[in-house]
């Protein structure tokens, strides 16, 4: 059978295997799902499947074991999957439009985490309204605090929702509660000082550990959300590598315009002799610098924001990989 593998790959199908079977990719933005759609997700799997269903590492569903002929009554079938994103494009039933930038993944946020500083499926779903449908390789997720459930370190962009804590001094009993707490398991950002309790600016994290282990609420949350972004994470088998801090006190509009601004920034830099070529590599070729100068371009900057300077990047290359002698 002849398959033509970028249109069906564009169109969300994976090339398997087994040969002249496929396996459908669906979008789960956020990781969040009604639950009336899995009773659809489960027919396409029934009907045209083998009957199982992949929960992918990125939040999303697979569905293997598909005859590629099948491909056009299953893009109509799964038409309510992709009218549930929400997006600002014509719904057909040709299917998913795009498949390169994958699904934008996300903890389970502020909505049932106690650590949780913001909702992140809503922001998961405020990007896929921006950069959805698009052929570019991104890999983006959003965890809600800095415990980074969601491994965002691991990704092209990695947001990590944060707070700046507000000290109410006057409902503190020194108790010394919230300052123990973050020498034990943050960064030892507090210190007590006079029975005040003092945060250090530079070492605070904006994880939010404090209000939650303060018993009289001297210690809230900020009203303004911030955010912490860090860039061009990824595993791999040239130079796996975690993402670093490029951004952070960033408010979310800025995020979204960093990422928003990024995709012209590969669209300009991409080497288009690749099948596709990963962000990172497109960055580490053109720099930091030049990549920081054209993606800050024309962004109003809040004015708590701080961003990096200079970033290294180090990970690993198997090639230089010699601690390891043929016993």
């Amino acid at each position: 059978m002849s398959v033509n593998r970028k249109v069906v790959t564009k169109n969300a199908y994976r090339i398997s295997k087994k040969r002249n079977k496929t396996a459908l990719r669906i979008r789960v933005p956020g990781g969040h799902l009604e639950a009336e759609y899995l009773t659809l997700i489960q027919s396409v799997a029934n009907e045209y499947g083998d009957g199982s269903v992949h929960i992918t590492t990125r939040q999303g569903f697979e569905v293997p074991g598909i005859d590629f002929d099948k491909i056009g009554e299953i893009n109509k079938k799964i038409r309510p999957l992709i009218e549930s994103l929400g997006l600002d494009i014509e719904v057909t039933d040709y299917g998913y439009p795009a498949a390169g930038t994958r699904n934008i993944s996300a903890c389970i946020g502020a909505e049932v985490c106690p650590y949780g500083n913001d909702n992140t499926t809503r922001i998961a779903k405020r990007i896929e309204k921006t950069v959805y449908p698009n052929n570019f390789h991104f890999k983006i997720a959003i965890t809600g605090c800095p415990n980074d459930c969601i491994k965002a370190h691991m990704q092209d962009f990695g947001i990590i929702c944060t707070t700046e804590p507000q000290y109410d001094v006057s409902r503190c009993i020194s108790c010394e509660a919230c300052v123990t707490n973050c020498t034990k398991k943050v960064t030892g950002a507090l210190s007590m000082n006079e029975f005040n309790v003092e945060r250090d600016t530079d070492k605070c994290i904006g994880c939010g550990e404090c209000i939650l282990k303060c018993p009289t609420g001297a210690w809230t949350r900020s009203e303004t959300n911030f955010y912490r972004l860090v860039i061009m994470g990824r595993t791999g088998k040239r130079n796996p590598r975690i993402a670093m801090p490029f951004m952070k006190w960033a408010t979310e509009d800025v995020i979204i315009q960093v990422i928003k601004n990024t995709y012209d920034f590969v669209d300009r830099h991409i080497d288009k002799t690749l099948a596709k070529e990963h962000i990172g590599y497109i960055v580490d070729r053109v720099g930091y610098q030049v990549f920081k100068d054209e993606v800050l371009e024309s962004i109003e900057l809040n004015k708590e924001i701080e961003i990096a300077e200079h970033i290294q990047w180090n990970g690993y290359y198997y090639k230089q990989d010699n601690q390891f002698r043929k016993q």
